[in-house]
């Protein structure tokens, strides 16, 4: 970026928006240097665009043409669709903020963000997954219901699991070991991976949760002492993934799906990964062949813009 913030109104505008976002929004400093970035793109691709110093009364003219034309200059960098969605997430938030800044509101260009097949799940990067389960205590209402939320999307990309089974695991499994006997659909029962962060994870929720663990009852627990409800972690990760810009495909089964096709990246065969996740039938465990696939060809178009 070669010009400053005195030549540049709209580079003004995007220092507001990023203060705002971490003072105000309590967005994470991830989630902050992100947006950040793609406002000072969005900001570069227009000063050559319109040919013109951008301030807020460019921003306020902008079309659907000029976003669709700034997402081609991204993509033919070499963006994949998911992180042009996420683009395309950051440039509304910031147009709207300086709408907000106008005193008017926002009348955002109507343009479609990118669309990804849907042939096959697609995986959540560990960075993301990391980055995910450490956002998800932001707007907690209290510091043992954030370290709740986070040892339960570990807990589901860890080990693979079922937003269901890991709601449904009791006191009756601890002491916590290398593995854990989760309860799957018909009743079947299955022995999945412990790893040692997820553990310390889980143990972190203990210490801090205020209700005693019970044999019979489940570890994760509601506000109210109550078992937790699976819609009470999709909303936890919607929030999360929104401030993230992440896909709206970030959910918490994108985690499993995550799990079994980084572990088939590693080598793990069908059969042992059909076991883990409790499929009935190897059909079911045979799309992630497709999906590693599709995720190799992500990474290497990624790498390699013009392959």
């Amino acid at each position: 970026m070669a010009d400053t913030l005195d030549d540049h109104p709209a580079r003004q505008i995007a220092l507001r928006w990023q203060q705002h976002l971490g003072r105000d929004r309590r967005r994470s400093p991830h989630t902050v240097r992100a947006y950040g970035a793609t406002a000072h793109r969005l900001i570069d691709f227009l000063a050559g665009h319109l040919g013109e110093t951008v301030g807020n009364e460019a921003l306020a003219a902008l079309e659907a043409s000029d976003l669709r034309a700034f997402l081609t200059r991204r993509r033919a960098q070499g963006l994949g669709n998911s992180s042009a969605a996420r683009e395309l997430s950051a440039v509304r938030g910031f147009l709207a903020f300086a709408a907000a800044e106008r005193g008017g509101e926002a009348h955002l260009p109507r343009l479609k963000g990118p669309k990804r097949g849907r042939s096959v799940p697609r995986p959540i990067s560990p960075d993301e997954v990391r980055a995910l389960a450490g956002e998800v205590g932001e707007d907690a209402s209290a510091e043992w219901v954030a370290a709740r939320d986070n040892a339960v999307l570990l807990l589901l990309y860890g080990s693979g699991l079922r937003v269901a089974e890991a709601l449904g695991v009791t006191g009756g499994a601890l002491p916590l070991g290398e593995a854990l006997v989760v309860t799957g659909k018909r009743s079947k029962t299955r022995m999945v991976p412990l790893l040692k962060p997820v553990r310390e994870a889980i143990e972190r929720y203990l210490a801090l949760s205020p209700w005693p663990v019970e044999k019979e009852l489940p570890l994760f627990r509601g506000a109210r002492g109550g078992p937790l409800n699976g819609e009470m972690i999709r909303r936890v990760v919607r929030g999360a993934r929104a401030r993230l810009g992440l896909s709206e495909r970030t959910t918490p089964h994108a985690l499993r799906h995550s799990f079994a096709t980084h572990l088939l990246g590693r080598g793990a065969d069908l059969r042992s990964l059909q076991e883990l996740l409790g499929h009935a039938s190897l059909s079911s465990t045979q799309i992630y062949t497709a999906v590693d696939a599709a995720h190799l060809m992500d990474v290497y178009r990624n790498a390699h813009p013009r392959a």
